[in-house]
């Protein structure tokens, strides 16, 4: 059975592992997001944001987290699924518990930098509700796709 879990720092070679593999295989990976991948406990959780991880017994099978930009706006970031476990909807577990804890934090707004080579999680996204908006002031040199959403049941 496939649980989520937070993120813990023993997990760190298999988080980087995860996403390096859907990075390269894309040409993506920047030093941005190397940074990310080698220190997540400092670049993501110490500046107030999380990490889930999807775990198929003590393995590591995908991640997804959250980077506070600022007290209302989270950005979602590298999810990412091991290739022998795509299509059985780990991704949606790892964004639905993303946003079950936007909700909890009182996030306003999920951005995402994406890539438009990515499209079965661009997908994904617009299923959820996340429109498309302008890519401006992307982290990545490689994010051609900014997609944001509102999530009005944590409005004051």
């Amino acid at each position: 059975m496939i649980e989520i879990i937070s993120y813990e720092d023993k997990y760190q070679p298999d988080f980087k592992r995860l996403n390096l593999e859907w990075l390269d295989k894309y040409d993506l990976t920047e030093a941005h997001d190397l940074e990310m991948l080698d220190d997540p406990q400092k670049t993501v959780i110490a500046g107030g944001g999380c990490i889930f991880l999807a775990m198929d017994g003590d393995k590591v099978i995908g991640s997804a987290g959250l980077f506070k930009m600022n007290e209302r706006e989270y950005e979602l970031i590298k999810m990412g699924v091991d290739p022998a476990y795509r299509g059985q909807g780990i991704s949606k577990s790892l964004l639905n518990r993303c946003l079950e804890e936007a909700g909890k934090i009182k996030a306003s707004t999920l951005i995402l930098y994406s890539n438009s080579q990515l499209k079965t999680a661009l997908k994904l996204y617009e299923k959820y509700g996340f429109r498309h908006v302008t890519a401006v002031n992307a982290p990545f040199l490689t994010a051609d796709v900014k997609m944001e959403l509102t999530l009005t049941l944590n409005q004051p």
